[in-house]
């Protein structure tokens, strides 16, 4: 066989491997594909299968409301939360979803006055509290084998949801727990089954709490933490506690690494109580990073085939963009391109 012929041969082969087939062999294999000349027919079909999309729709609206975490924002470094939340106002957000942590505005350090006072500031801006989330479900996991912080996650949760309530939000964001969490190395991974168990125990003994505040607890769907990791787990976990007071918080980025949000949104339907809208780049490969995340659009997310599945599915609630990259230089453009971005996938700017 000449050399043009066999790589004409190889490049067929390449283009005839799905999609999986071509992240689990360029994972597994890459120095040896690379090394046998595979690499230009592998990214081509690569290429090719991340940004197939159905065209969006001309002139369709979704009536879903805006809204952006603020990890998108240069705060606290270089912007208060009032003038973050006066930025998303002036770029044309409806809401702002907060990140409650161990200190600062949003913290067990504020009392429940001061927690009213942000929530007033964001109305008199013009602004919703669309929800709260927080990284501290990681290093105080609801599963965790450290008794000791299984117990003060609890703890922390317990004040969310005050938070919550006194922000005047009926969502948290509740990350019940992980087998394995890959940005906290030290961290001694959960057996699957020890892991369901601890975190149904833990939702359950915050329940009464959250129905008391009138806040739901809207379970997380996460992409590396090995549990949940199907549509159909999620929504048998969901539904076992059978309470107004569970739901699903949705995130579109969080599966797009190996699965496809619009698959999971049909399944999950009327459970979904919010979302955080992600853009992920397949092209990326199976490397964790969150530099797989992008600024809205700049992905291959099927966007026109999410937002019908949320609208099939009757949602009508916030879509947040969720980011955990502030620009270093001129921080507003992010924000206004997102809100530009949202206004034409929802059909409110041609």
């Amino acid at each position: 066989m000449s050399a043009d012929a066999a790589k004409q041969s190889q490049a067929d082969n390449a283009l005839a491997l799905g999609r999986r087939e071509l992240l689990t062999y360029g994972a597994v294999f890459g120095p040896a594909l690379l090394a046998g000349g595979w690499s230009s027919g592998l990214m081509a079909a690569a290429g090719k299968t991340a940004t197939k999309s159905k065209p969006a729709a001309k002139g369709k609206r979704y009536e879903m409301k805006k809204s952006i975490n603020l990890w998108a924002f240069p705060y606290p470094d270089r912007m208060s939360l009032k003038e973050c939340f006066q930025l998303a106002r002036d770029a044309g957000f409806d809401a702002v979803e907060v990140n409650y942590d161990l200190e600062g505005d949003l913290s067990p350090e504020v009392s429940e006055a001061d927690l009213k006072a942000v929530g007033r500031m964001a109305r008199q801006i013009g602004l919703e509290i669309s929800g709260v989330c927080s990284f501290l479900f990681w290093p105080y996991s609801l599963t965790s084998n450290d008794e000791k912080k299984r117990r003060r996650g609890l703890e922390l949760a317990a004040k969310m949801i005050d938070a919550a309530r006194c922000l005047g939000t009926p969502n948290l964001l509740v990350v019940p727990g992980a087998v394995y969490i890959p940005w906290i190395p030290e961290e001694e991974p959960v057996p699957n089954d020890v892991c369901e168990e601890r975190a149904r125990q833990a939702i359950q003994s915050l329940l009464p709490h959250a129905k008391r505040a009138g806040v739901s607890l809207n379970i997380e769907n996460i992409f590396a933490n090995g549990f949940l990791l199907s549509p159909s787990e999620l929504v048998a976990f969901v539904d076992a506690f059978e309470s107004p007071h569970v739901n699903i918080h949705f995130d579109t980025g969080n599966i797009m690494q190996f699965q496809f949000p619009e698959h999971w949104i049909r399944l999950c339907g009327r459970r979904i109580r919010n979302v955080h809208l992600k853009e992920y780049d397949k092209r990326a490969g199976t490397e964790l990073k969150l530099e797989s995340f992008r600024p809205l659009l700049d992905g291959t997310t099927d966007w026109p085939a999410v937002l019908d599945a949320l609208q099939a599915a009757g949602y009508r609630g916030y879509l947040t963009f969720e980011y955990f990259h502030p620009y270093r230089h001129w921080p507003e453009t992010l924000i206004y391109h997102t809100s530009d971005a949202l206004d034409r996938m929802l059909g409110r700017k041609a």
